[in-house]
C-alpha cells in the first residue's frame, strides 16, 4: 500500500458520502496507477463466495480506447435517455443533466475501469447462479468506489455500454464467451471533496418484518 494521502473520513462518512460523481470529475488531473492499485487491493478484501476471487479489472488509460468506449456509451445513452424531458429544477432534471454531462465527456475522463467476472452470465443463466456470481464481484466493486472516495477520487456506476458488451470486449481483448463485464466506471479526482449524504426515505419505509406485506410498516 502506498502512502498516498487520504481524507481521514470515518467509516460511516465514507459509506454515506460516496456519491455517483459525474459533473465534478476532474478531467485535467492525471490519476496515478498506484492509487488504482491501492484501491483494488482494498477491494480484494471484500467477501467472495467460496473464497474464489473471480474478479478481474481492466483499466483503460489509452485515449483512443477511452474514446471508443465513450462512443459505445453515448450511443446507448441517447437511445435510453436522450429524449427525456423533466420539469426544470426538479431532482430528476438535475440527475438527467448530470448524466448527459457524463455521456458527453466520458472520453475525457482520465481512467475507465471495467470490473470483469471470470464467468459468463447471460439470459440462460439460472438466477441462483447469477446471484452467487454477481454477489462475489459487486461487493468488491463497491469497496473500490469507497476506497476512491477516501483518496479524493470519484466514479459512477454505469452499465449502458453493456448493450454492446461484445463490442467492448473485442476492443479490450476480454474473452466474451467466458467472462462478463460488471459495468464501466469513469475514475478521476473530484473537484472538491465536500460530498454529503443524499436525501433518502427512512429505512422503515423499505423493511418488511418476518413476512411480505403491502401494508405500511
Amino acid at each position: 500500500m502506498s502512502d498516498h494521502p487520504t481524507l481521514g473520513l470515518s467509516a460511516d462518512d465514507v459509506l454515506t458520502t460516496t456519491r455517483s460523481v459525474r459533473k465534478r470529475l476532474d478531467l485535467t488531473r492525471e490519476v496515478p496507477r498506484q492509487v488504482l492499485i491501492d484501491c483494488i487491493d482494498i477491494a480484494h478484501q471484500s467477501p467472495t463466495g467460496s473464497n474464489s476471487q473471480r474478479w478481474r479489472w481492466v483499466i483503460v488509460e489509452d485515449a483512443a480506447k477511452r474514446a471508443k468506449l465513450a462512443e459505445i456509451y453515448k450511443r446507448n445513452f441517447d437511445a435510453y435517455a436522450g429524449g427525456n424531458v423533466f420539469e426544470p429544477g426538479s431532482q430528476q432534471a438535475r440527475v438527467h443533466e448530470s448524466a448527459v454531462h457524463l455521456a458527453e465527456n466520458l472520453q475525457h475522463v482520465p481512467v475507465h475501469v471495467i470490473p470483469v467476472l471470470a464467468d459468463k452470465m447471460d439470459v440462460g443463466t439460472p438466477s441462483s447462479r447469477q446471484a452467487s456470481r454477481w454477489g462475489g464481484i459487486l461487493p468488491a466493486v463497491w469497496s473500490f468506489m469507497l476506497a476512491l472516495r477516501e483518496r479524493g477520487l470519484g466514479s459512477a456506476w454505469t452499465t449502458l455500454h453493456l448493450q454492446e458488451e461484445e463490442l467492448a470486449a473485442e476492443l479490450l481483448g476480454i474473452p466474451f464467451d467466458t467472462h462478463s463485464q460488471a459495468g464501466l466506471f469513469p475514475v478521476a479526482y473530484t473537484i472538491g471533496t465536500d460530498f454529503k449524504p443524499a436525501k433518502r426515505p427512512p429505512a422503515e419505509t423499505f423493511i418488511k418484518w418476518n413476512e411480505w406485506s403491502d401494508e405500511p410498516t
